[in-house]
Parts: C-alpha cells; sequence; structure tokens
C-alpha cells in the first residue's frame, strides 16, 4: 500500500519553485539521472518512448538559454495579465507569481542544471489528435521529474517561454530540426521546506459530470 498521506502531500506541495533555488549549492549529475529513470515510467503513446532529456550546465550555454527566456519573458511581461474575479482565489498570488517569474528571468543561468525535456517529430501543421498524442508522450514524464526531483530535495519550475525562440534554442544546443522541445526546467537544492498547497478553484466548479456544464 502507498502512503496516501505522503503521497497527497509530494502531489499537493510540488511548487514550482523560483525565488528559492539554491544557486550556491551543486547538484550532482547522478541526482538528476535519478530523477529522469523515475520520469521514463511515465505513460507514452504508444510505448513509443520518443522522449530525451537535455540536461545542460555548462556556464556559457546556461548564460545564452537565459538570454533566450530573458528575451521571451520582456516580451510576455507586456501582455495583459488574467483578469480573475475579485474573490477567485488566484487573484491573491497573482503579485507574488509576477515577482518570483520577474527573479527567474534574471536569474535562470545561475541554475546548478537546466533541463529540456524533448520528444521525437513535429506537429505543427498536425491535427488535434497527433498534437495530444505527441505532448501526452512526454508532459506526464515531465510532471514525473518534477515530483521525483521534490522528493529528493530539488526545486524545479516548469517554464515554456523560451519556445518563443525555440530555434535559438536549438542552435544554442544543436537540437535537430525534427525534435520538439517542450519546456525548460531550472534544477537547484531549494532553500526551507514549508511549501503547501497552492490557492486553487474547488474541484466541484471546474468538475462536469456527463456533459459540458452539467454538475452535482
Amino acid at each position: 500500500m502507498i502512503d496516501l498521506a505522503a503521497a497527497d502531500r509530494l502531489l499537493s506541495t510540488t511548487r514550482s519553485v523560483r525565488k528559492r533555488l539554491d544557486f550556491s549549492r551543486p547538484v550532482a549529475d547522478e541526482l538528476i539521472l535519478e530523477c529522469i529513470e523515475v520520469a521514463l515510467q511515465a505513460p507514452t503513446g504508444s510505448n513509443l518512448q520518443g522522449w530525451s532529456f537535455i540536461v545542460v550546465t555548462d556556464p556559457d550555454k546556461k548564460r545564452a538559454l537565459g538570454d533566450i527566456y530573458a528575451k521571451a519573458f520582456a516580451l510576455y511581461a507586456t501582455m495583459p495579465p488574467p483578469d480573475y474575479a475579485s474573490d477567485d482565489p488566484r487573484a491573491g498570488s497573482r503579485q507574488g507569481v509576477v515577482d518570483s517569474a520577474t527573479y527567474l528571468a534574471e536569474h535562470l543561468h545561475e541554475a546548478p542544471a537546466l533541463l529540456i525535456p524533448c520528444i521525437e517529430g513535429r506537429v505543427e501543421q498536425a491535427g488535434v489528435l497527433a498534437q495530444a498524442s505527441v505532448y501526452g508522450s512526454i508532459l506526464p514524464a515531465v510532471w514525473s521529474f518534477m515530483l521525483a526531483a521534490r522528493a529528493r530535495g530539488l526545486g524545479t519550475a516548469w517554464t515554456s517561454l523560451h519556445l518563443m525562440y525555440e530555434g535559438e534554442a536549438a542552435e544554442v544546443l544543436e537540437i535537430p530540426p525534427t525534435i520538439t522541445q517542450t519546456a525548460l526546467l531550472p534544477i537547484a537544492y531549494y532553500t526551507g521546506d514549508d511549501f503547501k498547497p497552492a490557492q486553487r478553484l474547488p474541484a466541484a466548479q471546474l468538475t462536469y459530470w456527463d456533459g459540458w456544464g452539467q454538475t452535482r
């Protein structure tokens, strides 16, 4: 039997860690590989396992990726913010998210390691089925990696803004044009361990039964 309380705590307190990443403490390659081994147990479409994980520790390449991310973040920061209602539980955390995201954009390159999960194939011009299959074959593994990292005292943050300039990142890392990048995760030990569940809308408000808009 799995300890339900421990499992729920892991699942509900694996946060995007930005300001509390310890940039001064090295992360062993072996520990990152442990997390990838766990990630490889995630489901994948047709059991193709067309995934790959690029771990970036070279300072110059981290700096180049950080510059790409900062350029994308600067563009993202000009976009209108989400229009939450005043009683929406997410409204109160908006400024904190903005502050921490800005901090990460300025310091991403300082993380001991960066991870770019990739999947074989390109689906920009494909239909919904192909897109769902390709992304559904790698994103569960990325989340499993983040959970495995959290269990080992490592913090991560799921980012994807660098994909605005995916080609530039591919050039830095010599990624073939047939490979799709799906995310960019900083990896570092986190400071403190008081992570808690985030403010979310209640499940009943987001769940329909037997058809769109049908509630119980």
